[in-house]
């Protein structure tokens, strides 16, 4: 009794652990963020196999799918048809730029682990008396849903038209890197325990464990569902949250026009200024929640070429500066909103230059980091 105590506590902390990294699972920093805009499918590499290592509910159902194997090639066959399975959702559903809200696909995904831990327990034949689904049709099944997932939180960045299939290639690669390490860690954990005389009780309180913690990730996941879902899209009211600082009275002085842009979920928008060639203007502008994908930039005036400079691009949810131009043409912002949320921009501007009209956007900017994809099409 003692050692399987001992044993329990030692699962506790590691299953813990596992779980430790709920909030961050599946997002991803704004220094992640920054790498993919700065380019390199290496870089796409290291970002997907953090991000694998990070994410506990896919963790979670390799470990469950691993701790009712015993011999070393049906690992080898169900792993593959987990990797097989998240690997075709993930290129289809990006290059389609399909998106599943995130927070009902983790849902899924936490009935998941569910359903491995009550697989492995036998809880079909004890429970229901009925014989279990085929394991390896189900695994399959289950990591296409895993794999809409991993699309879902991949199209929140920039990606690159021209090389779109290796930046999935690529990111796919780390989730794999991240999946083997994680895999090699647990595979030497089950062994050690299989030895024991304990094995029995220790795989029942495992299992057990990974159903409770499946059960709540799955309330969790509808609780952030039900207080995130767009009400825009739903045919409601969008309130805006003003939380942007006021201006004092001395710094208004300083501005000499402030502008409000509106931007949509999901939604781009450009702002230029006309401004001649030696001026000087200065800027700040600021989200009132959110951040944005920007790009700082100018466009000689009558160039046919589709010629820009860029001056600065980031992920940022304020930016401000001056400059003074080398060429005569239009000098403004690029924005685009990957979130759910509609986001206001005030945009702060003084000096030499001539607004332009707000209401009319220009045509989108066709950089490298920012490409044209399809229209995305959100499913809740």
């Amino acid at each position: 009794m003692l050692s399987i105590t001992k044993q329990s506590r030692w699962l506790f902390v590691v299953l813990v652990t596992l779980f430790a990294s709920q909030a961050f699972g599946h997002g991803m920093s704004e220094a992640e963020k920054q790498i993919i805009i700065e380019g390199g499918n290496l870089r796409y590499i290291w970002i997907g196999a953090t991000h694998m290592l990070s994410g506990y509910d896919h963790l979670a159902f390799v470990f469950g799918i691993i701790f009712f194997l015993t011999k070393f090639k049906d690992i080898v066959k169900y792993i593959t048809a987990f990797t097989m399975g998240h690997s075709i959702t993930l290129i289809i559903a990006t290059f389609n730029a399909v998106q599943v809200n995130y927070f009902l696909v983790d849902a899924v995904i936490a009935l998941s682990v569910c359903y491995i831990a009550f697989h492995t327990l036998d809880g079909f034949k004890k429970y229901f008396n009925v014989k279990a689904p085929n394991m390896l049709a189900m695994i399959f099944s289950l990591g296409l849903i895993h794999g809409l997932g991993l699309s879902t939180r991949l199209q929140q960045l920039p990606l690159n038209p021209d090389d779109l299939l290796m930046n999935i290639i690529s990111f796919n690669v780390g989730i794999e890197i991240g999946q083997i390490s994680a895999l090699a860690v647990m595979l030497f954990v089950i062994a050690f325990f299989r030895k024991k005389e304990a094995f029995p009780s220790f795989s029942k309180a495992a299992n057990g464990f990974l159903i409770i913690a499946g059960a709540y990730l799955f309330i969790m996941q509808m609780h952030g569902y039900e207080h995130t879902t767009n009400v825009e899209e739903l045919g409601g009211k969008v309130e805006v949250t003003k939380n942007v600082k006021e201006l004092d009275s001395t710094e208004k002085s300083n501005w000499k026009d402030t502008l409000t842009i509106k931007l949509p979920p999901r939604g781009e928008k450009e702002y230029k200024l006309q401004v001649a060639k030696g001026a000087t203007f200065s800027y700040s502008w600021k989200t009132d929640k959110g951040v944005l994908f920007y790009d700082f930039h100018g466009e000689p005036k009558g160039d046919t070429t589709g010629f820009f400079k860029t001056f600065k691009k980031a992920m940022a949810e304020e930016a401000n500066g001056s400059l003074t131009t080398t060429f005569e043409g239009t000098h403004g912002w690029y924005w685009k909103n990957y979130s759910t949320d509609l986001i206001t921009i005030t945009l702060n501007v003084k000096g030499d230059y001539k607004l332009t009209d707000l209401k009319k956007d220009t045509q989108k900017i066709k950089t490298e980091e920012e490409p044209t994809l399809p229209k995305r099409e959100t499913i809740n």
